[in-house]
């Protein structure tokens, strides 16, 4: 893989006019990297959530929250990290982008230290994955390589932090959401009632 540059040209013409240019390439060559650091690997298997962007064929674009009990996320590699796609909405937003287009972005937030770290590649789905059976709620595998990761600034990360109670944690008390049991859903909920949204 040829490595991308970190900033395009509208975005040097941005730093020239804010006269950040420097700090930017100060901050490229001292917090982006291609590989996991040990803290950054910790901090990611320790995530009960991301955000993940991810674009259709055409370049729109769309975000989602993706959230779970830590430890669903996983660096199975130097450069490269796994997650389950786990029972939600059934609309397949995320991995249908993914399929049209497999450049994605994640967002890692951890509220109360704070920290934040990015992490863009490029994903695929996999149906055959044998982790996806150690997950409760798990209908496939998403991995992501060809890493750029960059620790971001926690400025401005407000606190607070409670898992949620609709994460499935593999005992059969997972709480179903209010949406799923109306009656212009209940007669095409799929399965356990879901996918990914």
């Amino acid at each position: 893989m040829t490595e991308r540059p970190v900033y395009h040209d509208k975005m040097r013409e941005l730093q020239r006019r804010f006269g950040s240019e420097k700090l930017a390439d100060r901050l490229a060559q001292h917090r982006r990297r291609t590989a996991f650091s040990d803290a950054d690997r910790d901090f990611i298997e320790g995530a009960k959530f991301f955000f993940l962007a991810t674009s259709d064929a055409e370049g729109f674009p769309d975000c989602s929250y993706k959230g779970g009990l830590p430890g669903y996320v996983q660096a199975t590699g130097p450069g490269s990290l796994s997650f389950p796609s786990l029972d939600g909405n059934g609309m397949y937003r995320s991995l249908g982008n993914i399929v049209a287009n497999p450049r994605v972005g994640l967002l890692f937030i951890d509220m109360e230290s704070p920290r934040r770290l990015r992490v863009n590649g490029r994903a695929r789905i996999d149906f055959d994955d044998p982790r996806q059976a150690t997950i409760p709620g798990a209908e496939l595998m998403v991995h992501v390589d060809e890493l750029s990761i960059f620790t971001n600034c926690p400025r401005y990360i407000h606190t607070g932090e409670k898992v949620s109670d609709y994460i499935d944690r593999g005992d059969g008390n997972a709480k179903v959401p209010d949406w799923k049991t109306w009656p212009e859903f209940s007669d095409v909920l799929p399965g356990k009632g879901g996918g990914d949204d």
